[in-house]
């Protein structure tokens, strides 16, 4: 069964007196509860595709369909909305609130869903950080501030899960450790991830790999035996 349809989808800007074009005619079918990696270089399109997925850009031309419903028609009230409950979202940078500890920024996340603030608690400890609650971004490594936004990304128990090159600015080892929780997240909460990255050995993670070239879908291919994080080498 699909989560998304995507349907001749095109995506320009205008740069100046010239237009360049983002996504290309893009057509793709993307599977619900899977570990799905868009690979690609900078400027490939990735980040301008996750956009279109999650609500936070609109296509110039096509259709994006969730659950067989156009997303694309939506206004900006329902894109907000969207966004609030269906994804959760995961970025290079953690965009973590430096006066408020790790606790208070999972549960500016959940207040904002309106769901209880018990969630951001039982998410903190789905990430491994339950003894560190408390402390400030400041007080916390690169991996456990990168694990933070991912716990205030799922405490919302969103549907999807969009990350943004989430190993981007961690060293090998922490990166490992971040894509084991994303994996184990996937796995025990059944929750779809769609993870963008330019390292073609972490597609080897992943159910199925969309990569993009200039704009251009150039291949999708089926993993049949995705590897765990653990293995994964750079």
């Amino acid at each position: 069964m699909n989560l998304f349809k995507i349907e001749n989808v095109v995506k320009t800007y205008g740069m100046g007196n010239s237009e360049v074009i983002a996504l290309n005619h893009i057509n793709l079918e993307i599977p619900k509860s899977k570990f799905i990696v868009i690979l690609g270089s900078s400027g490939s399109g990735k980040s301008t595709l996750l956009n279109m997925i999650g609500c936070m850009d609109t296509p110039t031309k096509g259709k994006i369909q969730f659950n067989d419903q156009d997303i694309t028609k939506y206004n900006k009230s329902q894109m907000t909305k969207f966004r609030s409950k269906t994804i959760g979202f995961v970025f290079q940078r953690y965009n973590l609130l430096p006066d408020m500890s790790a606790l208070e920024n999972v549960e500016f996340s959940t207040e904002l869903a309106h769901l209880p603030r018990s969630k951001a608690v039982s998410a903190l400890e789905a990430v491994g950080l339950s003894e560190r609650i408390h402390h400030f971004p400041a007080q916390l490594s690169g991996g456990e501030q990168q694990r933070v936004s991912i716990a205030r990304a799922i405490a919302k128990q969103p549907e999807v899960l969009l990350c943004d090159e989430p190993t981007g600015a961690l060293d090998y080892e922490t990166g490992k450790k971040v894509l084991g929780v994303l994996k184990k997240i996937h796995e025990k909460q059944n929750t779809s991830v769609i993870l963008i990255t330019h390292n073609k050995e972490i597609s080897k993670i992943a159910h199925q790999v969309i990569t993009l070239r200039s704009g251009n879908i150039m291949e999708v291919t089926e993993n049949k035996s995705p590897l765990d994080a653990s293995e994964v080498e750079w």
